[in-house]
């Protein structure tokens, strides 16, 4: 079965600058996909371009079978949602939503009749007549959502729709939407540089960086496996340690005078030579722990209480590595100085490439 949305191939420049660089991916029909990266990376670009608001380059993009690269925005049948709300101010809510139905000439009954469904969807009924200064930030967001969605597009833009809300509301609302995309079944494209909000809603996550594609996978893949350095430190916490090589063969380190074995090293590596090992917060543990066959010995430097979670930093000669561990009420932090005992799993260290 063809992909529903296909991109292949797309670049853009700008003058002597290439933004995009020769992007491609694929992605079925219903699936939520986010274009993750960093400020400059392309994504927006990218979802301009898929919107028609840019012309690419080169290249092309298809959905539904469709080559739509160069057919005018409103040829597209796509839905947008912006940063900014971009609603009429001198509109009320009702026909800011109704307003792309009553241009495409919906009779004024079906228009309100779907307007009214689309304020049950996203939470504000009898709403309608309000103007949007009568709102809050997170309600006008919703009523932009409603009016992309109103006429029935075959796919949704998001371009970093929840930036301009505090943290609490965007939580909220960020669960909202992938809420109404699955009840509407609608491929949905979401622009951000959160990877919390990526890695929450998505069925699959492009990460960018610098114009090009560094990694395509589902939220679990791009966190527990990323393919490059990049990738590992854009997303998520990262600890790097040091080591010295100690033996090529036996996969054999040494992290200041504690010698362990890992099972992989980095191709590059040389007896006598330093290299990095990567590996995750929550993936060391306290003292022992049942499937964890590497103990280093280190000493607290210090305690963060984030709530739910403890970040310890822990010092391992002159490595300095991050641990997460859950808050237990009964069983109080160690203290800033004291000497402890941690393990993991040597599957668990990551061997990246840059």
């Amino acid at each position: 079965m063809a992909a529903f949305l296909e991109v292949q191939n797309l670049t853009k420049t700008f003058g002597a600058t290439t933004v995009v660089k020769s992007v491609s991916f694929a992605f079925d029909k219903g699936e939520f996909i986010s274009l993750l990266g960093p400020s400059g990376c392309g994504k927006t670009t990218i979802l301009r371009m898929i919107a028609g608001f840019e012309n690419p380059t080169s290249g092309s993009i298809l959905v539904d079978g469709q080559d739509i690269t160069h057919l005018k925005p409103n040829q597209r049948q796509l839905g947008m949602v912006f940063q900014a709300y971009a609603l009429f101010p001198n509109l009320s809510v009702g026909d800011n939503i109704g307003f792309g139905l009553k241009i495409a000439g919906m009779p004024a009954e079906q228009r309100r009749a779907r307007v009214d469904e689309m304020l049950k969807l996203i939470g504000l009924p009898g709403f309608e007549k309000r103007y949007p200064y009568e709102m809050s930030g997170g309600q006008q967001q919703r009523v932009a959502l409603a009016r992309a969605i109103a006429p029935r597009p075959r796919m949704l833009l998001l371009d970093e729709p929840l930036s301009a809300l505090d943290a609490k509301i965007r939580v909220s609302l960020r669960e909202e939407i992938r809420a109404i995309q699955l009840d509407l079944g609608i491929t949905t494209v979401f622009v951000t540089h959160d990877q919390e909000e990526a890695l929450s809603i998505s069925d699959r996550i492009v990460v960018m960086n610098s114009g090009n594609i560094e990694q395509l996978g589902a939220p679990h893949e791009i966190y527990n496996k990323p393919a490059t350095r990049f990738v590992s430190t854009f997303v998520g916490q990262l600890n790097n340690i040091e080591v010295t090589v100690v033996d090529l063969a036996a996969k054999t380190v040494s992290i200041d005078g504690q010698t362990i074995t890992v099972p992989n090293l980095p191709t590059d590596a040389t007896v006598g030579g330093n290299s990095v090992l990567t590996l995750r917060p929550e993936v060391l543990s306290i003292g022992a722990r049942e499937g964890n066959d590497i103990t280093l010995a280190g000493t607290i430097a210090d305690v963060t209480f984030l709530g739910s979670v403890i970040r310890l930093r822990i010092v391992l000669g002159k490595n300095v590595v991050s641990l997460d561990t859950f808050n237990d009420q009964r069983t109080p932090p160690p203290n800033r100085g004291e000497p402890v005992t941690i393990s993991l799993a040597s599957k668990d260290l990551l061997v990246l490439s840059n």
